[in-house]
């Protein structure tokens, strides 16, 4: 890790970098947060300033098992914590001023394969570990003697060789930000630069561009192709003229350039599909499930289900809901990641399928989960229909299908507008989960409505009356004629009239609390909207975009 991105955006203060061994994940630090962090952890210490701060952090990291601690730089009082470092094994390490802590922990995360699941077999190409393009990039810079940095179609850094610290401004700039600044862009594409080099099959020369007082070196850059596709491109700062070896060297190393991106997009398609092969696998139980949560590094910790469902909405069509549903699955992937390093999520049908490993008791953990997920729909704007329903907290692997379900049923009321809520446990929401479930019995059956329902549901349809409008009122009032009629507009002494029609008509005893309630059951599984005559259920009341069973 300090060979790639050392010198550039870190550098180690105390302790020793080879004692570490490997590193098993990267944690953020939340003062006002429980703390969970992987083992022999990578923890970033965003706002700890000062050698006190510094100093306790640094102690109850030693009690976490962590191997390094990151804070801004400089670090001050650092004379002061090498003590603290070598009483608790735990390494500091500073960030160059004016780097980004997200950026950071993207690198630190695409540097350790963070999201790698599964055993992977040890493949190379070109003698550089196959995908792997930081060790790429030190190796192209070894042979060009320059800095190097490879990127995509649209300037972003996608990785970086040592010595950047031997280049210029602009190129120390460009990886801070991950990205080559907009007046750089400009003045290469005002100059041609980008159609030459896409256009060329061998290395282009950019010379350095007059931007102010700014000094920058100038540049050899060569296009990285897949057939007629375009992939990338790599870029050396040079301090003097390419040789004709080096020239070369350069054309060949961009044809293993192309190899290593697109077995990075491989790998990176294939870990998708096979964490949603685990997933699945997981939720529907049976023999291999257990298997499942042991490569997804699940199976020794309680674990609930959460299930997103996106509904949609007037005019949208297939594909946009796709992209939607994907691009939503890959944020709630990254959110649940930085809470629970070892939370799987991953895209089945039409629901985004996360599992949550908890601590705590039941009551606990769920709150917990409504919590997190409810952060996250914040985050993600006010984009309508998106609910995330949370299933029981699963003890054992054998509980998930079960913790899978009573997501789905959670989901389901979210979806289909009985609750206002955009996140809900099943706890929260389990009657009218179960009333929706007895809607499908009811359509299922093909029952029809019977009793006192029934005649004020045949009467209303005849006379226009609106008995069964007068009832609900009454009953959703609680017997409270005022409330009631200022409810369906009309006059306290005509909703009275109506309510004694109701009595009457619907032969129905409003005093028997066994006939209110049975009329209140009809009324809920009609829904509010379904008219008399009906059968039970009329409409069916899965909303599209509601999870799957299967």
């Amino acid at each position: 890790m300090l060979e790639d991105l050392g010198s550039t955006l870190l550098d180690l203060v105390h302790g020793d970098a080879g004692a570490a061994g490997e590193i098993g994940g990267v944690g953020i630090h939340d003062p006002h947060d429980e703390q969970h962090y992987p083992q022999r952890a990578i923890v970033l210490g965003v706002g700890v300033h000062g050698a006190e701060q510094t100093s306790r952090l640094l102690r109850d990291l030693a009690d976490h098992r962590a191997a390094a601690l990151v804070v801004r730089g400089p670090v001050e009082g650092a004379e002061e914590l090498e003590q603290v470092v070598a009483e608790t094994g735990v390494a500091l390490l500073a960030l160059t001023r004016g780097a980004s802590w997200a950026q950071l922990a993207a690198m630190l995360r695409t540097l350790l394969s963070e999201g790698d699941v599964g055993e992977a077999g040890a493949h190379t190409l070109g003698g550089v570990p196959s995908g792997d393009l930081f060790a790429l990039a030190n190796a192209i810079a070894t042979l060009l003697d320059a800095p190097i940095t490879i990127e995509d179609r649209r300037s972003r850094i996608l990785a970086f060789s040592g010595r950047q610290d031997e280049a210029d401004t602009a190129r120390v700039e460009s990886i801070l930000a991950r990205q080559v600044p907009e007046r750089y862009l400009r003045v290469h594409e005002e100059a041609g630069i980008f159609k030459e080099l896409y256009r060329s099959e061998g290395p282009v020369h950019v010379p350095p561009p007059t931007i102010g007082d700014e000094v920058a070196l100038p540049r050899v850059a060569i296009a990285v192709r897949a057939g007629d596709e375009i992939l990338g491109s790599v870029w050396a700062a040079l301090r003097k003229p390419l040789t004709p070896e080096r020239d070369q060297a350069f054309r060949e190393a961009a044809k293993l350039a192309a190899l290593h991106i697109l077995r990075f997009r491989a790998g990176t398609d294939a870990e998708n599909r096979l964490r949603a092969d685990l997933v699945t696998t997981a939720l529907e139980g049976g023999g291999g499930a257990v298997n499942a949560l042991g490569r997804l590094g699940l199976v020794t910790e309680p674990t609930l289900v959460m299930a997103m469902g996106l509904a949609r909405g007037a005019g949208e069509d297939h594909a946009h809901l796709a992209a939607e549903r994907q691009r939503l699955t890959s944020a709630l992937a990254v959110h649940l990641t930085a809470v629970r390093p070892r939370s799987a999520v991953a895209l089945l049908g039409d629901v985004a399928y996360a599992l949550f490993p908890v601590s705590g008791d039941s009551a606990h953990a769920r709150e917990r989960a409504v919590q997190v997920a409810t952060n996250f729909l914040e985050r993600t704007g006010d984009r309508a229909g998106v609910v995330i329903g949370i299933g029981s907290v699963a003890q054992e692997p054998a509980a998930l299908p079960r913790s899978r379900a009573n997501a789905d049923r959670a989901l389901r009321v979210l979806l289909s507008g009985e609750s206002a809520q955009r996140v809900a446990a099943i706890a929260d929401v389990y009657v009218d989960a179960l009333l929706l479930e007895m809607r499908d019995l009811a359509i299922a059956n093909r029952d029809e409505l019977s009793g006192p329902l029934a005649r004020l549901a045949a009467y209303d349809a005849k006379h226009n009356a609106h008995l069964v409008e007068t009832l609900r009122a009454w009953l959703d009032a609680f017997g409270d004629v005022i409330a009631a009629s200022a409810s369906v507009f009309v006059h306290p002494n005509t909703f009275r009239y109506r309510i004694r029609r109701v009595a009457e008509v619907g032969q129905l005893d409003l005093q028997d609390p066994s006939a209110r309630f049975a009329a209140m059951l009809q009324l809920r599984l009609m829904g509010p909207g379904d008219g008399g005559g009906a059968r039970a259920g009329g409409t069916d009341p899965t909303p599209t975009g509601s999870a799957p069973t299967a």
